[in-house]
């Protein structure tokens, strides 16, 4: 490999044992066996450099989120499929040292960290493009830019409040059972005839 790529390499391996605010320009260096001159040389910065490790590590985690192709044995955009991509992806944040923390760290210390901050912010639409073809079939290339911030935004936003929900209190964190069961709730209500009558009300017919 060459500076870049052990750059890359090294970023990784110290976001995932100090994380964000702990990591230092020196403490890649040492990872990765370059210079500090290579940093500002191959990324702009430590924090550029830190925000596309990050992107990395969890674009790594596809073949997790598909269930090496197990998802495509259900329909696009069914709630079938929507349970099992889900499933896979909350089975990522179970895990100990989740990557999914590191997300938390920026919330909590963006302050401390805006460049890290507004390199993610900008990955936010490339990250919905990549889970709309997951949960809804087709090919992320085809996905326009429309979709990108309308469903994929929609799903950046589910994704966020889980790994929020999972760092906070795993044992109360929604799993994709309920999650599904809280989308079809919506659907319905979505879909129900305009005759003032609530969800909650038509449950009750026949009741004394």
């Amino acid at each position: 490999m060459g500076h870049r790529e052990d750059l890359l390499e090294g970023a990784k391996r110290c976001l995932l044992a100090k994380g964000f605010v702990r990591t230092t320009a020196r403490d890649i260096v040492k990872e990765s066996g370059t210079n500090l001159a290579s940093i500002g040389y191959h990324y702009g910065s430590k924090d550029a450099l830190l925000a596309q490790a990050y992107v990395s590590l969890v674009e790594g985690m596809g073949d997790a989120f598909d269930g090496d192709g197990t998802v495509d044995a259900a329909a696009p955009g069914s709630l079938e499929r929507f349970e099992r991509v889900w499933a896979n992806i909350i089975a990522t944040m179970k895990e100990p040292g989740s990557v999914w923390r590191l997300s938390t760290e920026v919330l909590a210390f963006g302050d401390r960290l805006p460049e890290v901050r507004a390199h993610l912010a900008a990955a936010q639409r490339e990250a919905g493009r990549g889970l709309v073809p997951l949960l809804m079939g087709g090919r992320e290339e085809d996905v326009s830019d429309g979709t990108a911030d309308t469903l994929g935004a929609f799903y950046v936003t589910l994704m966020t409040g889980l790994i929020a929900q999972w760092t906070f209190d795993p044992a109360s964190a929604p799993d994709a059972e309920r999650l599904t069961a809280g989308l079809r709730q919506v659907l319905e209500a979505a879909t129900a005839p305009a005759d003032g009558a609530s969800a909650a009300d038509a449950s009750t017919d026949g009741a004394p």
